[in-house]
């Protein structure tokens, strides 16, 4: 089934240009590491944990990095699960979308919400989460996030959370920019979970 949700000129397409490496292929620590997997929502190890694995070096000092953002950033769930999901949209990857809809409906998130991320600011009434969705598309688009959004965020975080929020943004923005470049694929467990949104949102609507 088509995805009923698109970005405007569709997600990055290519061909796969990197393997996902077999269970029997990873280290005897990324196996024990893989069962911190649970701490990021996901059941099994994800391929992207197994694809940035090849370079063990910049794996472990990110997969610390990572898990301060998410899951133990200081953003509500609810917040920081709308702001990846943003991030996804705007940067047109539908591997870290699909990750992020299955985990952001464990957090709260309804259809209604993954919708209205598509849409953008203009679907939102509370301003906090107007600011969050605003700043996505600012610091995306334009490299900074602009006066008037930055302040609206002031009222509702301090300086320690507004650093928290770009470097979420940024981060998602750059695991985007090598899942659209690797070509990497949903899990079948994943993709199950996309299909059966699809059948709902379009039973909805």
């Amino acid at each position: 089934m088509k995805d009923i949700l698109i970005p405007v000129n569709g997600w990055i397409d290519i061909p796969k240009r990197m393997n996902v490496p077999a269970d029997n292929e990873q280290s005897w620590l990324f196996k024990i590491a893989g069962k911190a997997a649970k701490l990021f929502g996901r059941n099994e190890v994800p391929d992207i944990f197994k694809v940035m694995a090849v370079n063990s070096r910049l794996f472990w000092a990110w997969l610390y990095f990572a898990s301060r953002l998410m899951p133990y950033g200081k953003l509500s769930g609810r917040e920081r699960e709308l702001t990846i999901l943003r991030v996804a949209w705007l940067c047109r990857c539908r591997y870290e979308w699909g990750q992020h809809i299955e985990i952001g409906l464990k957090n709260g998130l309804t259809d209604k919400d993954v919708i209205n991320v598509s849409i953008g600011v203009s679907a939102f009434n509370d301003e906090k989460e107007k600011g969050l969705i605003t700043a996505c598309d600012e610091l995306i688009n334009h490299q900074f996030i602009l006066e008037n959004t930055w302040q609206t965020l002031s009222k509702f975080y301090s300086d320690e959370m507004l650093i928290e929020i770009s470097m979420l943004i940024g981060h998602y923005q750059m695991l985007a920019g090598f899942l659209n470049s690797s070509g990497l694929r949903l899990e079948t467990s994943t993709e199950k979970v996309i299909q059966a949104f699809n059948e709902k949102v379009k039973f909805e609507s």
